[in-house]
Order: structure tokens, then C-alpha cells, then sequence
């Protein structure tokens, strides 16, 4: 009697869950996924961490989502704003061509190789930032470089991008980043 009693409780459960997820559009699901994504060894209420985003992953890797795609974009960018604590952020070929709507006010390394950046202003805004790859991408002026210069960036990575081939190319990100010790990967020489 008790094993029917239980199995009955058990299926009203599997029921109201299933009317409550009915409910719920395509979009709050494809948040949900995003936001569970997003966090990693937590075990509070999910809608705490919904709301204030307090509890944020200081490294994330994001790389290979192809999140530059019409159907992810919009959810990606938004999500993407509100990681306002995140330090390491990989998005290594995710098909980005744009991210200028988005700051990252405590990233300090940040990994776009393998995107489709055509230049330097689609960048975040990155005020801390100390090391950027932004390897095998389109970039081909170094318009937009200044505003890097005064993060207290160390690092810069441009292989394999056509700007990486122009005339005095080491000269002049030497000239507009001050402050920076290695770029692709050679430390600044006393000819720069």
C-alpha cells in the first residue's frame, strides 16, 4: 500500500513538473541552458544566481560554440554582459565578428584566436586587461590600438593577421602601446 502510495506522489511530481516546463517558451530555456552553462561548482538556489549573478566564474572557456551563429548571438552578447567579474575569458574560434557592445570591466586575459575580427574597435571594452590574443583573425589596420593603451596590457598576440605583415608593424603597436612587453610572443627589442 505505502509502494503504490509513493509511486502515485511520484508521478503527480513527474506531472506538475512537466505542465511547469510546457510553460516555459524555447527563449527562457536556451537561457536557462546558457546560465547553467555559465556556472560552475555552484550549489545555491539557481534563481539567486539568475538575479544578482553574484557568484560568477572568475575563468571561462567558451571556445568552439560557434557563438558568432544569428540563433545564439543575441543570448550570448546578453549573457556575456553581465559576466561583470570574470578574469580569463577563452573564446577561441566561436565565428566572432563583433563585441563592441560589451565591457569586461576585470578581464585581464582575454583569448580571441580563430574569429572573424576584421578590426581592432570590435574589441570589449577592456579597462584592466594585461594579455590579448587575438591571433588568426581579419584584422588589417591597427586603427583602434590607442584605446588599448591605457589598459595595462603586457601582452599581444596579432599572428597571422594581415596587419601582423605592414611595414614598421612592431614599430608602431610599440609606439601605441607603451606599456607593452611581448607582442606574438617576442619580447619588445631594443629596435622596437
Amino acid at each position: 500500500e505505502d509502494q503504490v502510495f509513493e509511486r502515485d506522489a511520484c508521478l503527480g511530481r513527474r506531472r506538475r513538473r512537466r505542465r511547469r516546463d510546457e510553460g516555459q517558451s524555447w527563449e527562457e530555456r536556451l537561457q536557462e541552458n546558457w546560465e547553467n552553462c555559465l556556472v560552475r561548482r555552484w550549489t545555491g538556489p539557481v534563481e539567486v544566481l539568475r538575479v544578482q549573478l553574484r557568484v560568477c566564474p572568475q575563468e571561462l572557456n567558451l571556445s568552439y560554440q560557434d557563438l558568432g551563429d544569428p540563433f545564439q548571438r543575441q543570448n550570448f552578447l546578453r549573457i556575456l554582459r553581465r559576466l561583470i567579474r570574470v578574469e580569463k575569458l577563452q573564446l577561441v574560434s566561436d565565428c566572432l565578428t563583433d563585441l563592441s557592445s560589451v565591457r569586461l570591466p576585470r578581464c585581464k586575459m582575454l583569448n580571441l584566436q580563430q574569429n572573424h575580427l576584421v578590426g581592432l574597435r570590435q574589441l570589449p571594452k577592456l579597462p584592466v586587461v594585461e594579455h590579448l590574443c587575438l591571433s588568426e583573425n581579419a584584422i588589417g589596420s591597427l586603427g583602434g590600438l590607442g584605446a588599448l593603451g591605457k589598459a595595462p596590457l603586457r601582452s599581444l598576440s596579432l599572428v597571422r593577421n594581415p596587419v601582423s605583415f605592414t611595414a614598421d608593424y612592431r614599430a608602431r603597436v610599440f609606439a601605441c602601446l607603451p606599456k607593452l612587453e611581448v607582442l606574438d610572443g617576442i619580447p619588445k627589442l631594443p629596435e622596437d
